[in-house]
Parts: C-alpha cells; structure tokens; sequence
C-alpha cells in the first residue's frame, strides 16, 4: 500500500518538475510573433473548413 502511494507521489513530482522546467524556458512572444502566429492558424483553419465544405457540397449534390 505504502510502495503504491509512494509510486504515486513520485510520478506526480516527475510531472510537476517537467512542468516547471517547461515554464521556465517558456517566454512571452512579441507582437510580430504573435501576429505571425494568428496569420497562420486562420490560414490553416480557413483551408481546413474550405476543404470541409467542398467535401460537403460535394456529398450533397452527388448524394442525395
């Protein structure tokens, strides 16, 4: 029982230590990061629902 929750809390200070080390190399981006950043998760989503609609307005017209 003791060896379980021993397991247990170590597992738990592994993750919390990764976590830590993570956020200590983790940094603010600045405003041109950001921008980039945001440029290209709407281009990837515009695309993504583009293809999604194609799909769709295929399915829809050959389909039914």
């Amino acid at each position: 029982m003791w060896s379980l929750l021993n397991s247990l809390i170590d597992k738990v200070r592994k993750a919390l230590e990764s976590y830590r080390r993570v956020l200590v190399i983790a940094r603010k981006p600045d405003k041109e990061e950001l921008i980039r950043t945001a440029k290209i998760c709407l281009i990837g989503m515009g695309l993504i629902g583009a293809i999604g609609f194609i799909i769709y307005s295929f399915s829809v017209l050959f389909l039914s």
